[in-house]
């Protein structure tokens, strides 16, 4: 079981993710969005596609596009449709 954290909140936890390009992808229902925004930024993989991103908000700290996913990944990366993976910070561990 994996989990992500970030100022000692758990932002998601599952022993159902998914490893790409050395990042843990955790399944959308695995998330606590109650810690997480839409944020506006996107950016662009030439294999994956476009990249959103969330925002991290614990006790009043955001932790800003700390989060991606790809809501539409190409046709290579379909495995992680529907998952979200962490960086800037968030601790993910067993």
């Amino acid at each position: 079981m994996l989990r992500a954290t970030w100022n000692q909140a758990i932002i998601a936890e599952s022993d159902q993710t998914v490893t790409m390009d050395g990042n843990d992808y955790f399944p959308a229902d695995s998330l606590n969005r109650e810690y997480l925004l839409e944020n506006p930024q996107t950016t662009v993989c030439g294999w994956k596609g476009t990249a959103n991103y969330y925002d991290i908000v614990v006790d009043g700290e955001k932790n800003e596009a700390a989060a991606w996913y790809y809501a539409d990944p190409k046709p290579e990366a379909v495995k992680i449709k529907g998952f979200v993976a962490f960086w800037k910070g968030v601790t993910v561990a067993e």
